[in-house]
């Protein structure tokens, strides 16, 4: 691991049990800050009304989560109706800022739900979660609300159902977004899953920067605010375990297609690469990096050879 990532991840990375409830509710009294919890969801209507009830619910107990608001990116069932009913504002995104037109993708949805959210404090929640626990909210408000320093906080977790080991991200995660971010910004090889669709953000932060097409948002976000604020402006949570919804090998390409152009695009030309990749694993319950180095030297044409 590049020496300036291993020390952020000594000291920048938390989890979520590190966080008790009546301190962040005190903390955030103490700023006056405002908190907007922020789904965005397509055809997520057997998941999304369970999470939105329970952030709803721990609201109403502690006055920790302000809004809760979902942004359906045309979802073809009953979505946008589940998640009103369960206590969310619901938000087409064709109905934001009409005047600059609708793209499809992720990226859309998150960067439209800052136009009508009111939170100085975003939480992005993926709405296809299906174990879904208030820890998720708290852990990443940890850090953002003990230290103002802090500008974005990223999720990490365990996926136990999938075949990748514990603590180990997506296909996506270990196939492209890791080893390509290794290469090319080895200081990030810190960041656990940098693809987590789970992470929090100063609106100072996300109103700074731009945000990038469909799957690539999260990847560039991550880029963006390191190479603008600097790596001790992130920081990592752990929040246990995590399950959701698949995609089949085609959306997987495209996924990981949108993140190479993300990432490339905000890459210097020329950049040297980083021969080591860090990959992570748990003993004992200890979350551990664990590097391999990925490259060797080319031999010459077998014609060359004396």
């Amino acid at each position: 691991m590049h020496p300036v990532a291993r020390a952020w991840f000594e000291r920048r990375t938390s989890t979520a049990g590190d966080w008790a409830v009546d301190r962040l509710v005190s903390a955030k009294a103490r700023g006056s800050h405002r908190v907007s919890v922020v789904l965005p969801a397509l055809d997520e209507e057997p998941t999304v009304g369970d999470i939105v009830a329970g952030i709803v619910a721990l609201a109403d107990r502690t006055g920790l989560v302000d809004e809760v608001v979902v942004v359906d990116s045309g979802s073809t069932d009953d979505t946008a109706k589940v998640a009103a009913y369960a206590g969310a504002t619901v938000y087409h995104r064709d109905e934001i800022l009409p005047a600059h037109g609708s793209y499809p993708g992720k990226g859309e949805v998150l960067w439209k739900a800052l136009a009508v959210t009111s939170g100085d404090l975003v939480v992005y929640v993926d709405a296809d979660l299906t174990d879904f626990g208030e820890h998720y909210v708290i852990g990443l408000l940890g850090p953002l609300l003990s230290d103002p320093t802090v500008l974005m906080v990223k999720a990490f977790y365990d996926r136990p159902l999938l075949d990748v080991s514990a603590a180990g991200g997506g296909r996506v995660t270990e196939l492209m977004a890791r080893p390509l971010l290794n290469a090319l910004f080895p200081e990030l090889a810190g960041v656990v899953q940098p693809l987590a669709g789970e992470y929090a953000a100063r609106r100072e932060l996300l109103e700074a920067l731009p945000f990038a097409a469909g799957y690539g948002v999260e990847t560039g976000l991550l880029i963006d605010a390191y190479r603008r604020y600097g790596l001790d402006a992130i920081a990592q949570v752990d929040l246990g375990e995590r399950t959701h919804g698949h995609q089949d090998t085609a959306a997987l390409g495209r996924m990981a297609a949108t993140i190479l152009h993300t990432v490339l695009r905000r890459t210097p030309v020329d950049s040297p690469l980083w021969t080591e990749l860090t990959q992570y694993r748990r003993a004992t319950g200890v979350l551990a990096p664990y590097d391999t180095d990925v490259t060797g030297p080319d031999r010459p044409p077998m014609s060359t050879v004396a």
